[in-house]
């Protein structure tokens, strides 16, 4: 596609910029994490239009009538943030990226509106962690954190599949209440192997989250947010 291709060849253009980021980026200096080597911040070029669409909450840092605007990021890495912006033009990140930095581009695309490139490194994420007893409430903790429902079902599926082992060894102090409804569900498929997804009065309540985006999607809705945010859409 011409089109895609001309976005594409726009990234980190300068001259047609309109918003410049400069990315901060310190680094230990001698082993000693109280002294930080000071680098100069790794500036991107990049355009409000394209932003608006494919990252607005990013796009909200720059207000129009500063020609070009000037932002400073100190929150995210010069790495994944340019591999982000990559995305929003267009462009295709490596299996192994997704892979190995998912966490990384999972908080970036959260922070900055970037949905698709969330739901994609949640997904990586999911495939790539093996869930235990010793790391299920920190998972639970950043999936509720970060409202990755797929991570979220993950853990409870792991939970209701697992409770035996798990009851007396691990703790849920700090996890919220509204966890509830995700652990009824992962229990209620547990109990239904052949759930008929097309009966909407209860198919829903036990529906994979996956199944519940692709539904959202084709309806041209919402598809980050929680199961019970996404069972209200539809």
């Amino acid at each position: 596609n011409p089109l895609c291709r001309n976005i594409l060849n726009k990234f980190m253009d300068e001259e047609s910029a309109d918003i410049i980021f400069e990315v901060e980026h310190k680094s230990d200096q001698g082993g000693n994490p109280s002294k930080k080597a000071r680098i100069s911040p790794t500036m991107f070029y990049v355009h409000r239009l394209i932003l608006q669409d494919g990252a607005p909450i990013l796009a909200q840092f720059c207000k129009p009538g500063r020609d070009p605007c000037q932002v400073s990021i100190t929150d995210v890495g010069p790495d994944i943030f340019q591999q982000a912006l990559y995305y929003v033009y267009g462009g295709k990140l490596s299996d192994k990226s997704l892979r190995s930095h998912a966490k990384d581009f999972i908080d970036a695309a959260d922070k900055y509106g970037i949905v698709s490139l969330k739901l994609k490194a949640e997904a990586y994420y999911v495939e790539s962690t093996k869930l235990d007893i010793d790391n299920i409430v920190d998972n639970l903790l950043y999936a509720e954190s970060k409202n990755c429902a797929l991570l979220k079902e993950a853990v409870m599926d792991f939970i209701v599949k697992n409770g035996d082992d798990i009851m007396g060894k691990v703790s849920f102090d700090n996890v919220p209440g509204s966890v509830v409804t995700d652990l009824l569900a992962a229990m209620g498929r547990s109990k239904r192997k052949d759930d008929d997804s097309s009966d909407a009065s209860g198919g829903f309540n036990t529906m994979r989250v996956a199944d519940l985006r692709r539904m959202l999607s084709e309806k041209g809705l919402d598809v980050d947010g929680s199961r019970e945010a996404m069972i209200a859409l539809l």
